[in-house]
């Protein structure tokens, strides 16, 4: 009788210190868990984040930092920490946090354009994922890579495609240059290959081409038209005369590519340069700037006409006056001469 009772006490001890764990175990794991007052936070991640970093990362979105370290062990996160980026929900429990973190890396949104160069897009981009812009430039600029894919370093920026794209943010750099050939591959379907390819020009010259239009007019309705002076010109063999090559020429010659150059001086044609389309005939050996897909469109899709020049409309300004000689040409540019000089715009 006695040894029964001492079973039984044993047993019942055994039932509340079971009960006890058991609800630590339900609190540990189920519990919520989040130390933030908005409905969501954030959390990068970078590539070779160790365990003792992570848990330094976390720990001020969390309230109980014990609890979070115990379940992590158990379900073996501990030893296999994921980079990215990942969006954690206030209230979320242990249990909830980890399987995010294992499994829920969270895609960013990259967009970018109106680069002048290489340099300016690896800085914008570096941005918006983990990479930094030396690792991105360092990508952007190399010669197999550019060599294997018909690209040199004048013509590189013509693969970077302007446009809204889905990355996970601990993309590397030679990830995200991978991807972004294969979008210019996309980009250049069948259609747009025989544009080009009926209008006399390489994809590659088409984009040098829609640069100049690009820096040219922000109007893209205006853009096909601008276009269209452009080819005209080209296919009867004129220099181009364009003046956002001289200005990005200069910019090139001096090193000095924060230079704001609102006027294109008689003197600045005379500078020797392969950009410089007032002194050569040939197109640039690549584009000046990055142009917008409305500008390569502009160019695959220029409008036929019989102008070979234009200048700023003063009357209507951000368009241009058409002209189809150098006497109606004329007559236009010193309205506009006019008007900058009346504006004291000396450079």
């Amino acid at each position: 009788m006695y040894i029964k009772k001492i079973l039984l006490t044993i047993a019942i001890i055994g039932l509340i210190a079971g009960g006890i764990f058991a609800y630590y175990v339900y609190q540990a794991v189920f519990s919520p868990n989040t130390n933030f007052d908005t409905d969501t936070k954030t959390l990068y991640i970078p590539t070779g984040t160790t365990y003792t970093e992570l848990i330094e990362n976390i720990d001020p979105l969390i309230k109980d930092i014990y609890s979070f370290d115990r379940i992590a062990r158990k379900k073996g996160y501990a030893r296999n920490i994921k980079a990215g980026r990942y969006i954690l929900k206030k209230g979320l429990n242990n249990n909830d946090l980890i399987n995010i973190l294992r499994s829920k890396n969270s895609p960013v949104q990259v967009s970018y354009n109106n680069q002048e160069r290489l340099e300016n897009l690896a800085g914008r981009i570096a941005t918006q994922i983990e990479a930094d812009s030396i690792s991105l430039l360092k990508a952007f600029k190399n010669e197999p890579f550019l060599q294997e894919n018909d690209f040199a370093i004048e013509t590189a920026l013509a693969m970077y495609i302007p446009n809204k794209y889905e990355f996970f943010w601990n993309t590397s750099a030679e990830q995200f240059r991978d991807r972004m050939l294969k979008e210019y591959k996309r980009f250049w379907n069948n259609d747009r290959v025989a544009k080009a390819k009926s209008i006399g020009l390489k994809p590659n010259e088409v984009i040098t081409v829609a640069s100049i239009v690009q820096k040219e007019t922000a109007k893209v309705d205006e853009r096909p038209r601008v276009a269209g002076v452009y080819m005209n010109r080209y296919n009867n063999g004129w220099k181009l005369d364009a003046d956002p090559t001289v200005i990005y020429a200069i910019k090139k010659h001096r090193n000095d590519w924060q230079a704001v150059i609102k006027r294109v001086l008689y003197k600045d044609l005379e500078l020797d340069s392969p950009y410089n389309t007032y002194k050569y005939k040939e197109l640039p050996p690549g584009p000046i700037a990055m142009p917008d897909i409305s500008s390569i469109d502009a160019v695959l899709n220029y409008e036929k006409h019989d102008y070979y020049f234009f200048v700023a409309n003063v009357e209507k300004m951000g368009y241009h006056k058409f002209a189809k000689t150098l006497q109606q040409h004329n007559n236009n540019k010193k309205q506009y001469v006019d008007w900058i000089n009346k504006k004291g715009i000396r450079r």
